[in-house]
């Protein structure tokens, strides 16, 4: 890895952290931010203060370009260090990924249209592409998608069911994949819509996204057809061109998160006394608060080094599932031992490390479970070696 972050990059991610931890902290415990994510008058108040203090969608520069995926990570890690930072600062799933997957694919019409309220923050997305299982659809396996898109004139009809949805109540725009008989497809679609039914907002063990994650209905949607991204079956392309950016942003939040409980758990630490010395003079207490540092320190590297790579023009498939897993399993570790660290108080509402567990632990799952990437970086080692 030879690239370095920017000045430019720095300047903005200093900003963000700054408005992160003075502005958007206090937040956290505002009522307004419930199970099922923060509500929309929340969402709208903390991005006008975003907007005032110039750090609105900062991963974005201000004649449009996209600032290089390792500036993103130095971006987006410090939007991380609250669980609202992201929300706040248009930097959140799935309007991240959404944002960058329309900025690479779609036309200037469809950017004027859809992209444009995304960046500025006025709306907010959803991606619609995993099933429910009762359905057979799909979820980790896209090629077991049910959901239908058939031309008729120059509209297309869409029929399917969709689950854990994130955002799609509330949401103003929407991807939607769906098999035609030509392959996968992409559409986007305005929001909300008669023929997109929400039957619920399921409970999950986050809370950090608005709309929380919904089962959609999806009954004879007409699209019209110069709202398909690109071509028909050009949607698992498309796919690979979201996913692999996708989860290294991922990757970057909760590094912010983590990074923020680990801070929690140290002060405790260092405050609290027991058997006659402060908690971290314990061993037992200094060495998880140790291997903390390492593990944070060991995600960042390879959050900078999948960066790196996509930076240099590659697909970034197998250094996003690496990257994935080591990422998410870490940081899930640092979340652990904070709340270890803390005991009883690390598992209440009294401080906000039992929210950031909550939030890593899902983390191990969104954007393809660790299983699954590590059955298919298996599969790649086994074709690798197998054609030598």
């Amino acid at each position: 890895m030879t690239h370095t972050v920017s000045d430019a990059a720095r300047a903005i991610g200093d900003r963000v952290e700054i408005f992160v931890r003075n502005v958007i902290a206090p937040y956290e415990r505002d009522p307004r931010a419930g199970a099922h994510g923060p509500s929309d008058e929340l969402v709208v108040e903390m991005r006008a203060k975003a907007k005032d203090a110039g750090v609105m969608t900062p991963h974005i520069r201000s004649d449009g370009g996209h600032f290089n995926q390792l500036d993103t990570a130095y971006i987006l890690k410090r939007s991380g260090l609250s669980p609202l930072g992201p929300v706040a600062c248009n930097t959140m799933a799935p309007d991240e990924g959404n944002m960058f997957l329309i900025g690479k694919a779609g036309s200037a019409e469809q950017k004027e249209r859809f992209l444009k309220p995304l960046a500025s923050g006025e709306a907010r997305s959803a991606f619609f592409m995993t099933e429910p299982a009762a359905d057979g659809g799909a979820g980790s396996d896209p090629s077991m998608m049910k959901t239908e898109a058939v031309l008729d004139g120059n509209h297309w009809v869409i029929k399917g069911r969709k689950t854990y949805i994130t955002g799609a109540m509330g949401a103003k725009v929407g991807i939607i994949m769906a098999n035609s008989k030509e392959g996968a497809c992409m559409f986007l679609v305005d929001l909300p819509d008669p023929a997109i039914k929400i039957d619920r907002v399921l409970d999950t063990i986050d809370s950090s996204m608005p709309g929380g994650h919904s089962e959609v209905t999806i009954d004879n949607l007409r699209v019209p057809a110069d709202q398909m991204l690109g071509q028909p079956g050009q949607g698992f392309r498309f796919a690979q061109i979201r996913l692999a950016p996708a989860r290294l942003s991922h990757c970057m939040r909760w590094h912010g998160v983590a990074t923020r409980a680990q801070e929690i758990a140290t002060a405790y630490a260092c405050r609290r006394e027991a058997f006659g010395k402060l908690l971290i003079d314990h061993e037992g207490v200094g060495f998880m608060l140790a291997e903390n540092q390492i593990d944070l320190k060991q995600a960042e590297l390879m959050i900078d080094w999948c960066a790196s790579a996509l930076d240099a023009g590659g697909d970034g498939n197998i250094e996003s599932s690496m990257a994935k897993v080591a990422v998410s399993e870490a940081l899930f570790r640092v979340a652990d031992r904070c709340v270890q660290v803390m005991g009883a108080q690390g598992v209440t509402g009294d401080t906000i490390v039992e929210q950031l567990f909550r939030e890593v632990r899902a983390f191990r799952i969104y954007d393809g479970p660790t299983d699954v990437h590590k059955w298919s970086l298996a599969k790649k080692i086994k074709k690798a070696t197998l054609s030598a």
